[in-house]
């Protein structure tokens, strides 16, 4: 009958633990904050001025694939608040995506997204998640994993909906729904 009592013991242990450690987090960093961000990504792989470079490929990718399996790409994307490239920009996201999807676009992705407008002007979050084109064009889900500056210690989640998307050359315009909870 001890052993019950003891992983009791260990398990309240860690939950005050943690709750220790959140409430150290709080008087360090004040109360958390709720931010919701709303822009498009413009990824383009073509034409003289791309903002996503092919840095390692599949040594034999299927022909007609414009991003095929195992692809490693270099991004400095540019963020808009419409989807036209036109629209005004308000930050930019550099980083990584490799094409981890063999039957199926699929990428995992590691971007910074620094916003360079309003109020959180040079505050960044980071994304790094697998992003599932192909299965769910109309919705998807990605970890935000830490920010900076205004979105400091920053966690939450992006909601993305591919609003173009060219299958021959890869170029596609991405938006995004972002909620972000930060100090």
């Amino acid at each position: 009958m001890r052993t019950p009592s003891l992983l009791l013991a260990i398990l309240l242990g860690a939950a005050a633990s943690l709750q220790s450690a959140a409430d150290t987090t709080e008087l360090l960093l004040g109360p958390a904050k709720t931010t919701h961000l709303h822009f498009f990504l413009h990824d383009t792989l073509t034409g003289k001025d791309p903002s996503a470079v092919l840095v390692a490929r599949n040594r034999t990718p299927k022909p007609d694939d414009p991003v095929p399996f195992g692809s490693l790409y270099a991004t400095d994307d540019v963020l808009t608040e419409g989807p036209q490239r036109e629209s005004k920009v308000v930050g930019n996201a550099q980083g990584l995506y490799i094409s981890s999807g063999r039957p199926q676009l699929s990428l995992v992705l590691g971007m910074d997204f620094e916003l360079t407008e309003g109020p959180f002007n040079g505050s960044a979050f980071v994304v790094y998640s697998r992003n599932t084109v192909a299965e769910h064009p109309v919705g998807r889900e990605l970890a935000i994993v830490g920010g900076r500056g205004k979105f400091r210690m920053a966690r939450g989640y992006a909601m993305l909906r591919t609003h173009y998307l060219d299958n021959n050359n890869g170029d596609a315009i991405v938006e995004y729904d972002v909620t972000l909870h930060h100090h």
